[in-house]
């Protein structure tokens, strides 16, 4: 098997872990910001610590980083900052699966970005499969218990915010993906660290400021909350050590197909952890957004 496939099902796992952690902390002590802020920075310390102790042991100096590198890493890690916040908000409003499956809407996002921005063709097969994930998002955006016919039963934020989440984590691929390969060296180990390094050191002090101005008091409860949220820090870290390993490997297109398998993770996570349970129609839902996400890539 290679490299980058087992790096992106590690990556996987990891997310899970993580997003389960913050779904736990934001049903109670934190808010979604909290909780996103949380991810950050307690996995910063450690991977700062992690990209300078790499370059001790291999003996390697700094590459440094051009400026055509911060272009790349601003936008990603933005991008990540509003996609892990938004996936949060809608832990609280949907179960844990159901909100991994709208998450996962971000490859064939990706493909209709590519379309209108830098017109790449889909043949009508694509478009097909485009289609067919649309009708899951639609059948996983309907609200238990609501009356009357199918389009009454779209709640309209649970579906923005996955939807919104799929986006955000489409771009901070891309950005991820092109801040590592303006890093001059052949180890794409050390790439993905030290672009790791300063994205969430960035996203950390970011959060933290806004936190400070909209949210008084959120911070302290991040700092009290610390028990659970460092190890929401180190799955995080794990999480985007895999993916950024595997971005410079591979197409983030592809990274994300090999990464459908969080779907699973997800479902396996809610019914052991959360005791949530799926209805049939949520499972067919889940099944159409995977099953297109892997036709999308298979047919770029």
């Amino acid at each position: 098997m290679e490299t980058w496939i087992i790096l992106s099902i590690g990556a996987a796992a990891f997310q899970t872990l993580r997003f389960m952690l913050q779904k736990y902390l934001s049903m109670g002590a934190l808010s979604a910001g909290g909780a996103t802020l949380a991810r950050f920075v307690f996995s910063a310390p450690f991977v700062v610590m992690l990209a300078i102790g790499y370059l001790a042991v291999a003996g390697t100096a700094w590459p440094g980083y051009p400026p055509p590198f911060w272009g790349y890493a601003i936008a990603g890690g933005l991008a990540q900052i509003l996609g892990t916040w938004a996936i949060v908000m809608l832990f609280a409003e949907r179960n844990f699966a159901v909100g991994i499956a709208f998450k996962k809407t971000e490859v064939v996002q990706t493909a209709l970005l590519g379309l209108v921005v830098l017109g790449d063709r889909l043949p009508l097969a694509g478009v097909g499969a485009i289609l067919l994930g649309l009708v899951g998002v639609l059948l996983l955006s309907q609200t238990p218990g609501r009356a009357g016919r199918w389009w009454r039963r779209i709640a309209p934020r649970p579906a923005f915010l996955g939807l919104a989440s799929g986006a955000c984590f489409a771009v901070s691929a891309v950005g991820y993906r092109g801040a590592t390969l303006q890093i001059a060296s052949d180890d794409p180990l050390l790439r993905a660290v030290l672009t790791l390094a300063v994205v969430t050191v960035m996203q950390s002090v970011t959060l933290s400021l806004w936190l400070h101005l909209r949210e008084p008091g959120q911070l302290i409860r991040v700092a009290t909350a610390w028990r659970t949220a460092v190890w929401i820090g180190l799955a995080g870290l794990g999480g985007s050590l895999c993916g950024f390993t595997a971005f410079t490997l591979q197409n983030a297109a592809l990274v994300f197909a090999v990464g459908q398998v969080e779907v699973v993770f997800s479902l396996i996570a809610a019914w052991l952890f959360f005791g949530e349970r799926l209805s049939a129609r949520e499972g067919w839902g889940i099944a159409l957004v995977t099953l297109s996400v892997i036709a999308v890539v298979a047919l770029r």
